[in-house]
């Protein structure tokens, strides 16, 4: 029930503020993707790193880009499972599915893609538990129990409950809080699944 109402929330807000939200969470997928394209040596991070900046700069100054051209680069770089039989294979192509509704709901005006951000963010986290530390565990309620009640998703959930509350206390996007919240993210330093590229 909690997700929901969460999901309800973020809904709530200005649009503006809920493309922070979404930029805010894809910057925490974003270190997923950068750890599995280095460890395999495949994909470009600095696509992901460009598009976030193109967003930041949008929701800071109103600085236009070239959306279209992002998604397909964007496209160009998402892994494909059938090509790397790993788990992490997974959380990097959340990261990039993210971030390609993030850019969606940007272009097209639209709010329903940038709530889908928050809802890829816990799904990668859920998909994460399933198929690694809870594979073995074939009762799928079970499975289900496991995972709500793991730290990662604890922590997931936690993090955008907190950036929620605190876009909730804004009465619009600035470019102090495009700034803060940015920063916010940056200084977190890990992903949500708690992976450094660094």
């Amino acid at each position: 029930m909690a997700r929901k109402t969460l999901f309800q929330r973020i809904r709530a807000l200005d649009a503006g503020l809920q493309a922070v939200m979404a930029a805010y969470l894809c910057e925490r997928l974003l270190p997923n993707y950068e750890l599995f394209a280095e460890h395999f040596s495949v994909g470009e991070s600095k696509v992901l790193r460009g598009v976030l900046n193109a967003v930041w700069d949008k929701l800071s100054v109103g600085k236009g880009s070239d959306w279209e051209r992002w998604q397909e680069k964007l496209e160009a770089v998402t892994p494909d499972p059938a090509e790397h039989d790993v788990l992490g294979v997974f959380p990097a192509i959340a990261a990039c599915t993210a971030i390609s509704s993030l850019v969606q709901g940007i272009a097209d005006r639209e709010t329903a893609p940038l709530l889908d951000v928050a809802k890829i963010s816990q799904g990668s986290v859920s998909h994460f538990l399933e198929l690694g530390e809870f594979a073995n565990i074939d009762d799928a309620g079970e499975r289900l129990n496991r995972i709500e009640a793991h730290d990662l998703m604890a922590y997931e959930l936690a993090t955008q409950e907190a950036m929620l509350e605190f876009l909730e206390s804004q009465s619009k996007v600035t470019k102090e809080l495009v700034r803060d919240v940015r920063r916010i993210a940056r200084d977190e330093g890990h992903s949500n699944l708690g992976l450094s590229a660094d």
